[in-house]
């Protein structure tokens, strides 16, 4: 049998035929792409030919299609399905494609190429561009280096490749050893039917009848804390999430992270950067630490302040509690907050968001909501193909036409939590969009929702809902690219701009025409009551304290690791006192305001591709709530909106500096009140 990484896929969209995929295909198809791809570069770098935009940058477009197959495919199911044979392969390979990167981006030879192209000029904007990012990206990975220098720059990046690997393996499995078990359901009273009957699911999966497992998401907050009236059992959670990677065990992530951070801050300084900070930011729209600094550090005080004052609420609430009660006060501790938070707001605005769920079931919120409201601003429409079949049983594949009928692309929907998957909430592709290959966009929303009992409905709690339709935010980006380069396409953008369209699509859940579309009450099919949505609304600045500052202590955590000297990292011995320095440092620190990710769990940073780039959310996010402005302004949920902010933005990709897109689209620079007014930081 042919393997599917390896020979065209017959599917629409070239969806990989997931049904002919075996395990055995994924080294294969890596061995194959590798050869293929240097004799693809060799081919480039041994021509005779004066160099030209056609035979040496175009060739690089068009090279590594085995390899970029093979790469996509396996990397999406290390990420949503993995197991110890592919955590094993992944540890042999990521050195290995480590390597033949860096013996691409550090060949002189095509360096000198792409710097001919580049000197000769004549290229119109979208073909200039794409040479520059090309020369960008090779001096970033060290194409000016001697000799010495790329031998050393190879060792550093492969070592932080298997450090990399070795991190989301260790926290993969210390995420699923950390899930708590209770063996009463009263343990879980607060919690809804269908909460209660997916973690009764999670513990049979396991060989624990009668039993129930709450596993964990990502975050330091986990979903059920909202909820759970018993204050024992939200100790148990909460301390289970924030020990993970720290518990001395053989998952422990600190050596790894300790060894990434010194080699991430020598690789710096080798490339001529005083920090990584300073080198990872390069290539951003802040471009460097400084911006930053001035930016989003000054947040820190008012969100401290915000959150302190939402904390003195909260304990009085908490304090006439225990006395109707009876009960000894106490002091409100991390894992109480969410709970008297929601109580409190459930008081000043009549708003439960527990107490939502039931209005939110999936289907409803996928088909009527996310797809809905795409729909509506895009013209898009989802149709889904059974016949087409995904990575995991779990897997919906929908295909994605648009306004006029033509096929657009496919979405692939993944919502369920298992073991087998990491933590967290993304989006990826497939294929990506390109002109120059005649490929459409095939993209894949990961989720991490307890699967409820058969037959039990999947009800999502407003954060959940928020997290569907900011994944689907990545999603349309990658689905609506229009560009001729695949480097260039939908996502390919930097970091702290990437964030911006998927935050722009949160907008539409509270939107009244779309809320009040899908949030119907999955029993009754009565619609959620308008002044609900209202209360919601009006409740909005509750609670952004805590977010806001739980938010930042996690961005400048990240800043202050990678802002570090070779020296200054080589000297840190302790992960629990640097961090507690370095929060007390930005104004941080308060037991009962953890970050929202702690360093040893802290998967962006070291596990995925934020490093000394988690402050792009809120980055983005004065983009976002200057957009939001905008489309108020001008008439909201309309379809002249939505294109305009198609053509001028999503469908660019990186074919053009990411912030000349959002001039285009606003007609200035982006104005960062908006964003002050959301968060109540004026």
């Amino acid at each position: 049998m042919s393997n599917p990484l390896i020979a065209p896929s017959p599917l629409p969209y070239h969806l990989p035929d997931f049904t002919a995929l075996r395990f055995g295909h994924y080294r294969e198809a890596f061995e194959a792409g590798l050869e293929q791809h240097r004799s693809e570069i060799a081919a480039i770098t041994g021509s005779d030919e004066p160099p030209t935009f056609a035979n040496t940058v175009v060739a690089l477009e068009r090279a590594g299609e085995i390899l970029g197959v093979a790469q996509r495919v396996f990397f999406n199911k290390i990420g949503a399905d993995s197991d110890d044979d592919l955590r094993a392969l992944e540890a042999d390979i990521a050195p290995v494609l480590a390597a033949h990167a860096d013996a691409v981006t550090l060949d002189p030879q095509l360096y000198r190429r792409i710097r001919a192209v580049r000197d000769a000029g004549g290229l119109d904007e979208e073909d200039g561009y794409l040479v520059e990012r090309y020369l960008r990206d090779f001096e970033l990975r060290g194409a000016a280096l001697d000799d010495d220098g790329k031998e050393q720059l190879r060792l550093h990046n492969t070592r932080l490749a298997e450090l990399k690997t070795e991190f989301g393996r260790r926290l993969q499995a210390d995420t699923n050893d950390s899930a708590v078990l209770f063996d009463d359901a009263a343990e879980l009273d607060g919690l809804s039917t269908s909460a209660i009957s997916a973690y009764a699911d999670a513990a049979r999966a396991r060989g624990l009848d009668g039993k129930y497992l709450v596993t964990l998401v990502l975050p330091t907050a986990q979903p059920a804390l909202a909820s759970l009236t018993n204050r024992e059992s939200r100790r148990r959670i909460h301390e289970a999430a924030v020990s993970r990677g720290r518990r001395g065990n053989a998952n422990d992530t600190g050596d790894l992270i300790l060894e990434m951070v010194r080699i991430r801050a020598e690789r710096a300084a080798l490339l001529g950067y005083p920090t990584h900070a300073a080198y990872a930011v390069a290539d951003q729209t802040a471009a460097t630490p400084e911006a930053i600094e001035e930016r989003v550090y000054p947040m820190a005080g008012p969100a401290a302040r915000n959150a302190l004052a939402e904390l003195a609420v909260i304990q009085e609430r908490a304090d006439r509690e225990q006395d109707a009660a009876g009960t000894e006060r106490f002091e409100v501790a991390a894992h109480d907050w969410a709970y008297y938070s929601n109580r409190v707001r459930a008081q000043r605005y009549n708003v439960d968001t527990a107490a939502l769920r039931p209005y939110f079931e999936l289907e409803r919120v996928l088909r009527d909501g996310v797809f809905h409201a795409a729909e509506r601003v895009y013209g898009l429409s989802f149709v889904e193909r059974t016949d087409l079949v995904g990575y995991h049983p779990d897997v919906r594949v929908f295909e994605v036409l648009d306004a006029d009928g033509s096929g657009l692309g496919l979405f692939l929907h993944d919502v369920y939590a298992r073991d087998s998957k990491r933590g967290g909430a993304w989006m990826n592709n497939l294929v990506d969009q390109s002109t120059l290959l005649g490929r459409r966009p095939v993209v894949c929303n990961n989720l991490n929702v307890p699967k409820p009992s058969a037959g039990e409905p999947t009800l999502l709690t407003l954060d959940e809902v928020r997290t569907m339709f900011h994944e689907f935010g990545h999603a349309l980006h990658g689905l609506l690219a229009d560009t001729r380069y695949p480097s260039l396409s939908g996502t390919s953008v930097g970091r702290d701009f990437v964030e911006f369209p998927s935050q722009v699509n949160e907008m539409w859940i509270e939107w009244p025409e779309i809320i009040a579309h899908y949030a119907v009450h999955h029993e009754t099919g009565e619609a959620l009551d308008p002044d609900v949505v209202r209360q919601l609304a009006e409740s909005a600045l509750w609670g952004e304290g805590y977010e806001t500052a739980a938010y930042l202590a996690a961005a400048l955590l990240d800043q202050e690791w990678h802002k570090l000297s070779p020296a200054q990292a080589a000297a840190v011995r302790s992960i629990p006192e640097f961090e507690r320095a370095a929060l007390a440092e930005v104004g941080l620190l308060h037991d009962a305001i953890p970050p929202r990710y702690s360093t040893t769990y802290f998967n962006h940073v070291f596990g995925s591709g934020y490093d000394a780039a988690y402050y792009s959310y809120i980055w983005s996010e004065v983009l976002d709530a200057d957009t939001v402005e905008w489309f108020k302004e001008n008439g909201g949920l309309t379809r002249q909106n939505g294109e305009h902010f198609r053509r001028e933005l999503l469908s660019r990709g990186r074919s053009r500096d990411p912030m000349a897109s959002y001039v285009a689209f606003r007609g200035r620079e982006p104005e960062i009140e908006p964003l002050l007014r959301r968060r109540g930081l004026q």
